[in-house]
């Protein structure tokens, strides 16, 4: 009932023979009532920003009898997300609630002794030191995925969505695992998720009514059917490496060893399953959403395309990219980074502060709700000129100022997986460019909706002509 109440805003989306301003919903004028804003961010989240807050300030306001505190300059998130990270650290309820269902106190949500004994385990497994034993799996399921497209017939329409959720799905899981997921598990965890993200509720009511850790989500029979679906799949292969069945190079038989020569880390069973899910589900998620913004950005800028194809000619030749070429396509990294910027796949990061503190001048109070937002960060027009348009260019030769540019995060809890997700996205987009021309069908209407990740709303249809 409440969701007769949701604004919904204008999409937009225009383009001209040398420029593309991709798709975005319009800010609201000013901000909703109460009532609005809360039934609005049950649908979408990105859908409750008013125009003033894209500038860059700090800004408070209160939702029932919770203050919620936006943060949207470079100085605010430095504050929040690295010098006080100590008083900011705790994810929010809503955030940890929805989440715990599924990864229970996995890196992702974890705070303090928890979050600082595992961290530095997950960081050392997923290090960039490690991609050249991860490069070559990737270049692998890229390849596959080739072939694959190769037979799909020219002009038939497909979802660019499940396919990259696929295809990182077999890179994580390879990666993670040591093994390849059958296609059944792949679809099953990939669809577990995406139920997951419709069904569990973004807004924690208990929250904004005075409890300050919120109230557990009310499992209902959808919701924990797409949970078994994601858990009966990672629980078969974490035993499996229990039981000395893993490859000796995946990450989970990292964890699985460091318990073994390290009793004391305390990593149960249920601990290991935790942090295989979230490095699964932050792996393959991410990944998924940020080659499909990138493969539909690409497919409306054709200077984009031919720069991109250029360099992968000059760098790789004929041959397929690889990991040790990755450093040298710059270009791809742009159009990825820019991919970033414009499409962040967790487009609002949410913090509860443990003290009173205060921030640009704006008193924040105990368990309020702290917002730092990359998706009105990176398109302030303070930081970015045309902050709505697609421009691969703008970090070919420089570099954002600090804290303007966040899509993994920043500070202590910036992403463990940076780096490995960096690579896979560029070497990915490289190899698919290289072979295929993709478009996307005359008429279709993308609509970027946020409930826990950022996707595009009932996908992305796409189609390939092979080169």
């Amino acid at each position: 009932m409440l969701n007769l109440f949701a604004a919904k805003s204008e999409i937009r989306e225009e383009r001209g023979p040398d420029w593309f301003l991709p798709a975005y919903r319009k800010a609201h004028r000013k901000r909703p009532n109460v009532v609005t804003l809360i039934a609005t961010a049950r649908e979408d989240l990105l859908g409750i920003f008013s125009q003033a807050d894209y500038q860059s300030r700090v800004d408070s306001m209160n939702v029932l009898t919770r203050q919620i505190v936006l943060v949207n300059s470079p100085a605010g998130v430095k504050h929040v997300m690295a010098t006080r990270n100590d008083n900011y650290e705790r994810k929010s309820p809503q955030m940890r609630r929805a989440l715990e269902l599924l990864i229970g106190d996995g890196l992702f949500i974890s705070d303090g002794d928890t979050w600082k004994q595992r961290r530095p385990l997950v960081s050392d497994i997923m290090h960039k030191n490690r991609l050249p034993v991860f490069g070559p799996v990737m270049e692998r399921a890229a390849g596959e995925f080739v072939e694959r497209w190769a037979g799909i017939p020219q002009g038939k329409a497909f979802d660019a969505l499940t396919e990259m959720a696929e295809l990182t799905a077999v890179i994580i899981s390879r990666s993670v695992f040591g093994s390849d997921l059958d296609h059944a598990s792949a679809a099953e965890v990939i669809g577990g998720f995406t139920d997951f993200q419709a069904d569990v509720d973004s807004v924690n009511y208990p929250y904004f009514l005075g409890q300050d850790d919120g109230a557990p989500i009310k499992r209902t029979k959808r919701l924990q059917k797409s949970i078994e679906r994601v858990h009966g799949v990672i629980d078969r292969v974490v035993t499996a490496h229990l039981e000395g069945q893993g490859d000796h190079r995946s990450m989970v038989d990292a964890l699985v060893e460091r318990q073994r020569r390290n009793p004391e880390l305390g990593l149960t069973r249920d601990a290991l399953r935790n942090e295989a899910a979230t490095i699964f589900m932050a792996g393959h998620e991410t990944t998924a959403a940020t080659l499909t913004w990138a493969l539909y950005l690409v497919a409306n800028a054709p200077w984009a395309e031919r720069a991109a194809l250029a360099e992968i000619r000059r760098v790789c030749g004929d041959r397929a990219p690889t990991i040790a070429e990755v450093p040298h396509l710059d270009y791809c990294r742009a159009i990825i980074e820019e991919t970033l910027r414009l499409y962040p796949p967790v487009p609002i990061l949410s913090r509860q502060t443990r003290a009173a503190d205060r921030v640009e001048g704006v008193d924040v109070r105990p368990a309020s709700l702290v917002i730092v937002s990359p998706w009105l960060l990176q398109r302030s027009p303070a930081h970015f000129p045309r902050p709505h348009h697609f421009r691969p260019e703008r970090f070919v030769s420089d570099r954002p100022t600090p804290y303007t540019y966040a899509p993994f995060a920043a500070g202590p809890r910036i992403c463990a997986g940076l780096a490995f997700g960096l690579s896979e996205s560029i070497l990915c987009l490289a190899t698919l460019l290289q072979r295929f021309k993709v478009r996307v069908p005359e008429g279709t209407v993308v609509e970027p909706v946020c409930r826990l990740t950022l996707r595009p709303k009932n996908g992305l249809p796409i189609t390939v002509t092979p080169r």
